[in-house]
């Protein structure tokens, strides 16, 4: 605004500039610890197709799966066409154990430094106490192989560990075990499936929650061709008491997912404008 049209407009400006303020003010999504997990997007064309629907939403970091079927190289040159980080990658535990050396390698290349183990095959689930802890000081050893590469390991939940011993969930066991260097990747759809409230569970991973996976449940019974999943902030959950709790427990990351949508860029776009409304203001990349 010129000084020649606050003159015209006088008395009315700061009653103008008041009710512009907050548009002025809003944030955007690349300015906020928002990424997309790539699982969302999978079935969405090409990897240029993906990435241009995270693009389209304003979106500015990914979390990758695996190696993403191509090559680092060519991975790392889309990433920056794109105008895109990689600030995690899902990386299977059987691909851990058989070469750490190459998981660290491609996300090296990729200028990414966070390793997430996100699913146990059905025969590496333990079924006891002892079998949790067990994982968890195999997890140390696995982060200690990272940490030598200045890199960090974390671990993403489904419901089976939210399964009880003694009081104690199989993820607080494992991650006891594993050591305060390994993170939390909290899937918080997934600890309500399992019985649980997303809000305390995150105070039991206080200082150790690197990220939340951030989506949605359907009220039960609803969305079953999105196996009972919704875009953010259209579920069940408490997100106004959500957010709070994850940036309390040092959420560094709110990663957008959904594991089976109808329309996954609509699914990403939803859930990044959801989230730079929402964020708390101590939000911050």
């Amino acid at each position: 605004m010129t000084i020649a049209t606050r003159a015209l407009t006088g008395g009315l400006t700061l009653s103008v500039l008041a009710l512009a303020a907050p548009a002025a003010l809003a944030r955007e999504p690349g300015d906020l610890p928002i990424a997309v997990q790539m699982y969302t997007l999978r079935d969405h064309g090409t990897l240029d197709e993906q990435l241009a629907a995270v693009q389209a939403a304003g979106v500015t970091a990914v979390e990758t799966v695996g190696m993403q079927g191509t090559t680092a190289e060519d991975l790392s040159a889309k990433l920056a066409e794109y105008g895109i980080e990689a600030i995690s990658t899902h990386a299977q535990l059987a691909d851990l154990r058989a070469d750490a050396q190459a998981v660290i390698a491609f996300n090296k290349a990729i200028g990414n430094d966070v390793i997430t183990v996100p699913y146990l095959a059905e025969e590496d689930r333990p079924t006891d106490a002892a079998g949790w802890t067990a994982l968890g000081e195999e997890l140390a050893g696995l982060s200690a192989t990272l940490q030598a590469e200045d890199m960090v390991l974390a671990y993403h939940n489904h419901d089976f560990e939210m399964v009880d011993y003694d009081g104690r969930t199989a993820l607080e066991i494992m991650m006891e075990a594993a050591g305060d260097d390994v993170l939390a990747e909290l899937d918080l759809a997934w600890v309500a499936r399992g019985g649980l409230d997303p809000v305390e569970y995150l105070a039991r991973f206080d200082d150790r929650v690197f990220a939340i996976h951030a989506k949605d449940n359907a009220p039960e019974g609803e969305a079953p061709d999105e196996r009972g999943f919704k875009a953010l902030g259209e579920g069940t959950l408490d997100w106004a008491a959500i957010l709070p709790a994850a940036e309390e427990a040092g959420a560094q990351w709110y990663i957008i997912e959904h594991d089976q949508p109808i329309d996954a860029a609509q699914v990403v776009m939803t859930g990044a404008t959801f989230l730079a409304e929402n964020l708390p203001d101590s939000a911050t990349r």
